[in-house]
């Protein structure tokens, strides 16, 4: 192919088939295969809580979030660096870097709505998601909007990673620091204050989290801890034989225990909207490092 007589819309189709060729004859759909198991696998392991009580709820979120994030790394994180001499002498030839990774973005991003909608779907049997919807008509549309979203910044941050390592086990190496910085700098795992937290700001992790959360109107749920407390207070007037009803004791908790409203995960179509924005913001940027990664290939010593 003469690069320099072919624009870059057409170099664009030109890559989807191979994509797809490849997608074909390296049985690429075992992505798909890998992306059900794990689905099953975390659907099977969150509980009935889910969505009913706050400490299950952010739990199963966080499970939820992070398969995302590991499904959407795995698809791409060997794409572009395996074919990376490829590249280069094709883009002395001509080939135009964005035109390439263009065509990767879109591929992917077909993949990534097949994986949501299975993370969705298969999540659908064992979990009973939400009723009211912030923004939307249906909250599972809400969920495969924000399933899809993490999934596909995960695999754009892969063809990221990529695009910059020269070899597919330099980018196998990074991908578990990736993955590990993804979940404990995105205040999951450990709240995070001072400086440390605006480094979750620029995590896919904190984003996908927050939307999550919203949608499942985490405010309003039953709060664990409260919970808890009840029955531990019940327990001790049991033990004590002390002439105070359960009724009681569940109204002095409920008058005496304020439960802290989470400003992120107020139930909010404007608060989710912004959390979609965040993460199409990380997609893009990741997307620019690739391309910018790429336009340097020619300068490989290999």
């Amino acid at each position: 192919m003469n690069g320099a007589k072919v624009s870059r819309a057409t170099q664009v189709g030109i890559y989807l088939g191979k994509h797809w060729r490849l997608f074909l004859n390296e049985h690429g759909w075992k992505v798909l295969i890998f992306g059900a198991v794990i689905s099953v696998l975390v659907s099977v392991v969150l509980g009935s809580g889910m969505f009913v009580y706050t400490m299950e709820t952010f739990s199963g979120c966080f499970t939820l979030i992070s398969a995302c994030i590991w499904i959407g790394i795995f698809n791409s994180i060997q794409t572009i660096c395996k074919e990376r001499a490829i590249i280069k002498r094709e883009h002395r030839a001509g080939l135009h870097i964005t035109s390439y990774v263009a065509s990767h973005l879109i591929f992917q991003a077909g993949i990534c709505l097949l994986q949501a909608a299975l993370l969705l779907g298969i999540s659908s049997i064992f979990l009973t998601y939400p009723a009211v919807s912030p923004l939307f008509g249906s909250v599972l549309l809400e969920y495969f909007v924000t399933y899809f979203l993490a999934t596909y910044a995960a695999d754009v941050l892969g063809l990221a990673i990529s695009a910059i390592v020269k070899t597919p086990t330099t980018a196998m190496t990074v991908m578990p620091f990736v993955l590990i910085i993804q979940l404990i700098l995105s205040g999951m795992l450990f709240s995070l204050e001072g400086p440390l937290a605006i480094f979750g700001n620029l995590t896919i992790s904190k984003w996908g989290l927050n939307a999550t959360a919203i949608s499942a109107d985490y405010n309003n749920l039953e709060n664990t801890q409260k919970i808890q407390l009840a029955y531990t207070l019940k327990e001790m007037v049991h033990q004590q034989s002390l002439p105070i009803p359960d009724e009681q004791v569940d109204q002095m908790v409920e008058e005496n225990y304020t439960v802290a409203v989470n400003e992120d995960y107020v139930h909010d179509g404007g608060k989710l909207a912004g959390n979609w924005g965040m993460i199409l913001l990380h997609t893009a940027v990741y997307a620019a490092v690739a391309v910018v990664a790429l336009e340097f290939v020619d300068k490989d010593k290999r």
